[in-house]
């Protein structure tokens, strides 16, 4: 359980906002929404912020940083929902492991089955009755001495999907001790940064992209130029 985290202004996280919807770049150990540890969360701040009450559309792990939209009004969530169902949306992530995967690009298919009592998911490549499908790609973008930046593609959108299904294929995400990394970060994040969002807006019928700036810290601060040009450098050192 993370209880510390460093003092925040809500607004400098705002990224993108209008009469329909506002989104934030979730800082690490803030909860998206309020949970069992009755710490502060996102939704609480940002409705402090805009002084009216807000509607989550989607969710990203405490430890993860980055994108979270919130609806303004009922008929917007219902419109973003809509194309959750549809799978129109485009969810872009970066995670950082310390091994590469079997493949430097690949699509990931599993059943991913959750146990509540841990808060974990499994994922199996059998099918199971008490699973549910679970799809994304990735790509390689980038490598340092020691680690490995992938680009990912979330198709489904499931309970600790990317954490799962990467430490599945032997590629934990660093910091992630849950599924497998060898080692926590200090702070309890993980390198999971959810990176780009887009959809159609319901009233403009416009394609809205939100991005959200990397964390700052040595290790993100080395790979970000190769998120603005994706290339496969040579091999150096870092952190």
């Amino acid at each position: 359980m993370i209880t510390e985290r460093p003092e925040l202004r809500i607004g400098d996280k705002v990224i993108y906002k209008n009469n329909q919807f506002i989104a934030f770049n979730k800082p690490v150990a803030l909860a998206t929404q309020p949970d069992q540890t009755e710490d502060v969360s996102l939704l609480t701040l940002a409705e402090i912020y805009t002084r009216s009450p807000l509607f989550l559309t989607h969710r990203i792990d405490r430890p993860a940083s980055g994108v979270v939209l919130f609806a303004k009004t009922k008929r917007a969530l219902q419109a973003i929902n809509q194309q959750f169902k549809d799978r129109t949306i485009r969810k872009k992530y970066l995670a950082i492991v310390g091994n590469p995967p079997p493949e430097s690009t690949g699509i990931l298919h599993n059943q991913l089955i959750k146990n509540s009592k841990t808060n974990k998911t499994s994922a199996v490549k059998e099918e199971n009755e008490k699973g549910v499908a679970a799809e994304l790609r990735y790509h390689v973008i980038a490598k340092s001495e020691k680690y490995v930046l992938l680009e990912i593609d979330l198709i489904t959108g499931r309970h600790h999907q990317i954490r799962a299904q990467l430490g599945a294929i032997g590629s934990p995400i660093k910091g992630d001790v849950k599924y497998g990394f060898k080692r926590g970060n200090k702070d309890r994040s993980i390198q999971l940064h959810a990176w780009k969002l887009s959809f159609i807006h319901p009233v403009s019928n416009e394609e809205v992209s939100i991005e959200a700036p990397l964390p700052s810290d040595p290790l993100w601060d080395y790979f970000k130029p190769f998120c603005e040009n994706p290339i496969l450098p040579p091999t150096q050192s870092n952190e």
